[in-house]
């Protein structure tokens, strides 16, 4: 998805979710996009400390920004981390899944 068709459907879920005006989310978007970025960081900076629990404790936190957004397609890719990490699940290719989130947001974040 380009940034632009990413850009309009988290424009319009915040305008249908919470009642907001176009002006106020495009005030708002800068902040929500910053943020996201901040937390796609923070999972992938997780990946170092082989830690499924930090992992997961960073696919939490992403899957909660992104749920805010309305990316709940994006936000099921960061529970499925989440709840592998959370679980202990030392099998699991993080390095790919936490990969795989980074494209489809990068459009987003860059």
């Amino acid at each position: 998805m380009s940034a632009r068709q990413l850009s309009d459907r988290i424009r319009l879920f915040l305008c249908e979710q919470f009642q907001l005006t176009p002006d106020q989310v495009a005030e708002m978007m800068p902040n929500f996009i910053a943020t996201l970025s901040v937390h796609m960081e923070n999972l992938e900076r997780s990946l170092a400390a082989d830690d499924p629990l930090v992992i997961g404790k960073a696919g939490h936190t992403i899957k909660g920004a992104l749920l805010n957004l309305g990316l709940t397609d994006y936000a099921e890719l960061a529970y499925a981390i989440e709840k592998m990490g959370k679980g202990g699940d030392r099998s699991a290719d993080y390095k790919a899944l936490v990969a795989n989130l980074r494209r489809l947001i990068t459009p987003l974040v860059g």
